[in-house]
């Protein structure tokens, strides 16, 4: 394809689209805008974008394809502000925020100009933020979310997939509603719990000093989302704010059936509660990703002694193969510790593990 497209908003995700974009289609100009003038620097600066645009009026106006990667509040402004342009007639405007049935709303306005907006939501995303972290993987086998509304063509839709054709996600078609509901479910929601599991532990730690050193490792793993951004996560609660709440009340029903069956002490009931929690969980994907980014970890059994970790290190990169993340399990008492590596695909850490087993004989296993 051949034309010009705009960004608006140079982090991970818009970063990633445009590189994506890019290497997909070749003729393309990327054009690239960011409330942060250093960021767009950096971003032609690393050959993410070609042009940078000085403001939205001027990189929209001539532009075939508008991707806006912004916090959702400040996406509802910049449609908002586009509604108002003299676009080409022919634009495709899209978002990748993470609801959907008020930015569509809010697309109103465009649909009344005879603009296409398609809602969008790549499902993907990474520890590391900013431009500097975009890759051209970051969406590989990832949903993307598209929620046209009745009246956009299926050659409209068909035109959006082929731009991001680069991203290489696995497209989903749904109602901005479905989509609420959805990651409300499977991403919103336990983003709430994982915070209020953390908040209800701070308070207990103030009594009882060793619980942030036992709350190290797998602590630390099933509640890792609850270091996400606060304000990105005030903006996505409020705009999912009904949804939320009638999750929240089930949540509730949920806790207290668990606290009736401790308070009658009802060891079958309590040990089915688990049962039937393993079954659906061990029945996921494991390779699929999902609505939260996934750890590809790799446990690593390691003597202690000095260097140790500079080792293995050293084994991946003499195989250049990177890594996103490396810690230690701070709760064993037997002399090997585990060191946990994390990477950004499940075939990195396949190459990591028969990396390690060709040049040591440290034990190897992977989270389930």
């Amino acid at each position: 394809m051949k034309g010009r497209v705009f960004v608006i908003g140079l982090g991970l995700i818009g970063g990633s689209l445009a590189l994506c974009i890019k290497k997909e289609h070749e003729d393309v100009t990327i054009v690239g805008f960011d409330i942060n003038s250093e960021q767009a620097r950096l971003a032609k600066m690393l050959g993410v974008i070609d042009e940078i645009a000085g403001d939205i009026y001027s990189g929209a106006i001539d532009a075939d394809l508008i991707i806006i990667s912004a916090p959702v509040n400040e996406t509802e402004d910049i449609i908002q502000f586009l509604a108002t342009l003299p676009l080409q007639s022919d634009v495709i405007v899209t978002d990748t925020g993470s609801t959907k049935s008020k930015i569509v709303e809010s697309a109103s306005r465009l649909k009344e100009q005879g603009i296409t907006f398609i809602g969008g939501h790549p499902m993907a995303g990474s520890h590391k933020s900013g431009v500097s972290a975009a890759k051209e993987i970051l969406f590989e086998n990832a949903f993307y979310l598209l929620t046209p509304e009745d009246y956009i063509s299926k050659e409209k839709v068909e035109k959006l997939k082929s731009w991001l054709n680069g991203t290489n996600a696995k497209f989903l078609i749904v109602t901005p509603e479905n989509h609420d509901y959805l990651t409300g479910i499977v991403s919103h929601f336990p983003h709430i719990i994982a915070a209020s599991i953390v908040r209800q532990t701070e308070k207990l730690a103030k009594a009882e000093s060793l619980i942030p050193r036992l709350a190290a490792g797998g602590f630390r793993d099933i509640t890792r989302i609850a270091s996400s951004s606060p304000e990105m996560w005030k903006d996505i609660l409020l705009h999912n704010r009904d949804i939320l709440i009638e999750l929240l009340d089930q949540w509730q029903t949920e806790m207290n059936g668990v606290k009736m069956l401790l308070e009658n002490e009802n060891s079958s009931a309590i040990y089915d509660y688990f049962q039937q929690a393993k079954q659906f969980r061990d029945g996921l994907p494991m390779k699929e990703k999902g609505a939260i980014p996934a750890f590809y970890d790799l446990f690593v059994d390691v003597p202690d002694y000095p260097g140790v970790i500079s080792e293995i290190t050293g084994y991946l990169a003499k195989e250049d193969i990177s890594i996103t993340n490396i810690r230690i399990q701070e709760t064993r008492e037997d002399i090997n510790g585990i060191l946990i590596i994390s990477f950004q695909t499940e075939e990195d850490r396949q190459k990591a593990e028969q990396c390690i087993g060709i040049y040591s004989n440290f034990e190897t296993s992977i989270g389930s």
